[in-house]
């Protein structure tokens, strides 16, 4: 009897072409009779590797998020989204951005020792602090590692505004320190759901929370006194488009504000695993789906470019967006913006202690 599958996103663990790295190509005669010679393979097992970086807020100018600085505790992510944007960076560490990024991952135990040395630092100019931008901050192995209540507690301590995307419930764990935190305004969460189908969201997310455990994070947070927004991200096109007006009705009735879109992006390595994923969970509407995100990424399978590649273009994204707005505007969202402040950040106090 066959082993199942291990529950993970991509169905590839392909090797990058950008950076020159070493190509392999299994040959098909042992594919074929791999189990009789090798046996069964073992179990896919996640692995979790200490970084210890210089520096951990990252710095960017585009004009096309609403932040300048974010932190990332984790690289890599075991919730496995095969859309994920992030999976191209496994590459700069010579490993694969199919299974590897959600098997291999990094964890940076000195993030908040570095954010405190770094936010003591003179000159330092405050503005909303991002987690989430990259990968979740989440995900399971926060559960052990707890980096990220580390760097909300900095924040915290020193009333530093900061914002948080996932697509965890474990969100709530940290509500102790956000609840008094948005008191005083200075947090917000989003929370993002690409699926309520249970089907369909194990399919492209597997190893995230249900979404109904989302939506109940939603509310929770919401009556904590959090402001909440509800991320649909990305938007797939005939798989979970047709999803946008109920998505929106269920996240309003959890007690989110506000919600946003981005059509699906496959950058570098993600297209070919996208298109891989498809052909074994999807085969029915590969075609349609490609064939749709080209036309909304300008023929291509992605747009790169500032200000077209987070709303797409053509008619299909102006569809979406369309249905998006009326979809908000029945249902009370998008009415007003969440404002963090600034103004009453202080500076960490007492020794830095040790980094690493």
């Amino acid at each position: 009897m066959k082993q199942a599958r291990p529950v993970r996103g991509a169905t590839l663990n392909s090797e990058s072409r950008r950076f020159n790295l070493p190509q392999t190509e299994a040959d098909g005669d042992w594919l074929d009779m791999r189990e009789g010679i090798d046996g069964i393979a073992p179990k896919l097992r996640t692995t979790v590797t200490v970084e210890t970086p210089r520096t951990i807020i990252s710095r960017n100018a585009s004009p096309d998020v609403p932040f300048d600085r974010s932190i990332n505790p984790y690289r890599g992510c075991e919730h496995g989204c095969i859309y994920c944007f992030a999976r191209p960076s496994h590459a700069f560490h010579d490993l694969s951005p199919g299974l590897d990024f959600e098997s291999k991952l990094f964890a940076k135990p000195s993030a908040a020792a570095l954010l405190r040395a770094e936010l003591s630092k003179p000159g330092y100019a405050v503005a909303p602090m991002a987690l989430g931008t990259n990968t979740d901050p989440y995900q399971p192995i926060e559960s052990d590692w707890r980096i990220t209540r580390g760097i909300i507690e900095v924040l915290a301590e020193t009333d530093h505004p900061l914002t948080i995307t996932t697509k965890s419930d474990r969100v709530v764990r940290d509500i102790d320190l956000l609840a008094p935190m948005a008191a005083k305004g200075l947090a917000a969460v989003a929370m993002s759901i690409t699926s309520l189908d249970p089907k369909v969201a194990s399919t492209v997310e597997p190893r995230a929370p249900h979404p109904e455990r989302r939506l109940a994070a939603v509310r929770k947070l919401a009556d904590a006194g959090v402001p909440v927004y509800v991320s649909i991200a990305p938007v797939i096109p005939a798989i979970t488009d047709h999803e946008i007006e109920h998505l929106i009705a269920r996240a309003a009735e959890a007690g989110a504000t506000r919600a946003f879109f981005i059509p699906v992006r496959l950058p570098h390595e993600v297209a070919p695993l996208f298109r891989a994923w498809l052909d074994e969970h999807f085969p029915d509407r590969a075609g349609k789906v490609m064939a749709t995100i080209a036309s909304l990424r300008g023929g291509k399978d992605n747009d790169p470019n500032f200000f077209t590649r987070m709303q797409g273009q053509g008619p299909w994204a102006d569809l979406l967006g369309t249905r998006f707005r009326i979809a908000c505007a029945k249902h009370g969202l998008n009415r007003e913006r969440v404002a963090l402040r600034g103004d009453l950040f202080r500076a960490p106090r007492g020794p830095q202690g040790e980094l690493f």
